[in-house]
């Protein structure tokens, strides 16, 4: 297979390549497919994490007989948002 690169790209295949730490291009990028790979695999989205993020906090509060003050999870949540 021959595939055109982004000259930024090869760059950063290059420097990898020449860091020692691959022994060729195929090296890094085949790296590179398998990390993709796994990302894509296990992915959720940002919110899908918060909400995951929020229940785990929201159930610690209860095992544990924790308060927050007065402030409720919501309050905290928007809070954090950018």
């Amino acid at each position: 297979m021959t595939i055109d690169l982004p000259p930024q790209v090869e760059r950063i295949i290059r420097d990898a390549v020449l860091s020692g730490r691959y022994h060729s291009a195929e090296d890094v990028l085949t790296e590179a497919v398998a990390i993709w790979q796994t990302q894509k695999a296990g992915a959720i989205t940002a919110g899908e994490q918060r909400s995951e993020a929020i229940e785990r906090l929201k159930t610690f509060g209860k095992r544990h007989g924790l308060s927050l003050g007065g402030t409720t999870i919501r309050e905290l949540r928007d809070e954090a948002r950018p």
